[in-house]
Formats: structure tokens, sequence, C-alpha cells
């Protein structure tokens, strides 16, 4: 606080810490870097893990810096080419399967939450009572496969994470948020209804947009047991069920008959665990940070509101 020349007090825009300020922030600074370390240390392990030979991995166990330094995990992952085909594959599917249904999601919240919707309750019981019961494997694959003919296709894939129940409630409970008069003010000046969600709506719901495009986006990323499912006879693969795969055949092939001709190092197979969890994690990760303030505020919205 400052006086000007007629004496009257006015606020500098400074505050003054204490002691106790201090030891307080102090606190916390060493705790949230406690936290960051625990939580960036094991991916880190797993990288320097992914470098190491089968045998010091054997005998030492994982690792944070190897000891002898080798790309033996990786060359077998990309040998062939195809897991490049895999990456192209998921971020087509994620890219295009995040949009729709971002997009999908937020109408069905959105509408879900007007006062003038004289369906919305009767809706969202469906909704919400589709997230407790589930018919079951069996149901699910006949109806995908006999009723839908989406066997050894990519939509049996991109259809049903397109949209789920807990995803609309979600969006539901950010549409919340905004106050219906803003509704009603765009029928005033003559808009429709899509016209008063896209433009009025829409640029509202940023953080739910960005909280509930990033649960999307993970879920199709991380995505293979559809794909196990349906896709059984396709060349190229989704990422997650390809590298799967691979994991799958080289512990096979090292478990075999034949395995007595291969030696630990030529077919590495706990350094292929750490290198396949490297290739299918890591670019993902960079997605966040983007997301990052909208995600934290949208959690928080969606979390409070009724």
């Amino acid at each position: 606080m400052a006086k000007n020349r007629d004496g009257m007090v006015e606020s500098t825009g400074k505050i003054k810490l204490t002691t106790s300020d201090y030891v307080i922030r102090g606190i916390g600074y060493f705790f949230i870097t406690i936290f960051a370390i625990a939580s960036i240390l094991p991916f880190l392990i797993i990288l320097g893990t992914s470098f190491e030979t089968e045998d010091n991995i054997l005998q030492y166990g994982v690792t944070l810096f190897p000891r002898n330094f080798t790309t033996a995990a990786y060359e077998l992952v990309v040998k062939g080419g195809s897991i490049w085909q895999s990456y192209c594959l998921t971020i087509v599917m994620t890219a295009i399967g995040t949009t729709i249904g971002l997009f999908i999601c937020a109408m069905t919240g959105y509408a879900l939450q007007r006062k003038d919707f004289p369906f919305r309750n009767g809706i969202s019981f469906f909704v919400y009572f589709t997230s407790l019961f589930q018919a079951g494997l069996a149901p699910y694959y006949l109806l995908m496969t006999q009723t839908y003919h989406l066997n050894n296709s990519y939509f049996a894939v991109l259809l049903p994470l397109m949209v789920s129940s807990w995803l609309i409630i979600l969006m539901k409970n950010f549409a919340k948020s905004i106050p219906h008069e803003l509704t009603e003010s765009g029928k005033i000046d003559g808009a429709g209804d899509f016209k008063i969600f896209t433009s009025i709506i829409l640029p509202m719901l940023k953080p739910g947009l960005a909280t509930v495009g990033l649960f999307l986006a993970l879920g199709y990323w991380n995505e293979w047991y559809q794909s196990s499912l349906f896709l059984q006879n396709k060349t190229v693969l989704p990422l997650q069920y390809s590298l799967y795969k691979i994991i799958n055949e080289a512990q096979s092939l090292k478990n075999s008959v034949a395995s007595q001709y291969v030696t630990v190092d030529s077919l590495p197979s706990e350094s292929l665990k750490m290198a396949t969890a490297m290739m299918a994690t890591g670019p993902i990760i960079f997605l966040y940070p983007f997301v990052q303030r909208y995600f934290i505020g949208g959690i928080t919205v969606g979390a409070v509101k009724g």
C-alpha cells in the first residue's frame, strides 16, 4: 500500500511475504519436486533398460544407466517396416475418432442439459444405465460381426471408442456451467440451435473439450483389445496390438525348441518389452503439455458441477 499526492491510499500490486510464507512455499516446492522425480523416474528406468543387453537385465535387473548400450530391441521392433505403417494407422484413427467423437459428445451433453429439451431426463437415464450394465462379450461380438458385419474392418475399432456414456455425462456436467440465458439470447437474435451450439457454446467449452478429447485420444492410442477381436486378418494393425504381437512372438520363439539355436543377445525379450513401452507411450506424452491447463480446469469443473 502507498499514498498518492492527495493523501489517498492506493494499492501497489505487490504482496509482502513473511518468513512463514517462504517456509510454507519452500516445503511445498520440496514435496512437489519429490513427487515429480518419483513420477519421471520409472519412465527414465524404462528408457535406460530398453538400451541394455538381455544378459545384463537378467543378471542385474532394470537399470537407469545401461552398462552395455545396445539398440537390439529397437531394431527388432522396426524390423520389416510394418511398425511405421501401424504408427500412421493409429495416428489417423486417433485424429479422426477424437475429432468426430468429441463433436458427438459435446452435442449430446449440451442437448441433455438444456432445460427446454423435453426428453432429456429419459435419455439421460438410458445413458447412465448403460454405464452400469453391459450385455457381455458374446452378445457384443455377435452384434459387431453378425448384425453390423464389421469383422476384419477398421470401423470395428473406430466406432465403439467414439462415444462412451461416461464422456457424455462428463460433457453434460461441463455444459451445465454455461448459463442458459446465452442460448435464449441466441434465439432472440434469430440463430438456430446448431448455430448457437457452434458459435456460442463450443468456444465456452474449451476446458471440457480438452478433457474429453484427451480421454478419447488416449483411448484410441492405447487400444488393442478391439483389434484382437476383429482385426485378425489385417496386414496393417494398430500400434498397440502390433507391439503386443511382436512381444508375444518373440517370447514364444524364445520358449520354443528352436530357441536353443538363438542366443539371448540376438533375441531380447525383457529389453523388447521396455522398447515397445517407450515407442507406445513416447509420442502421446507430448500431447499432454498442450492441453494441461484446460485439462486441470476441466476436471475441476466436471467434478463440482452436479
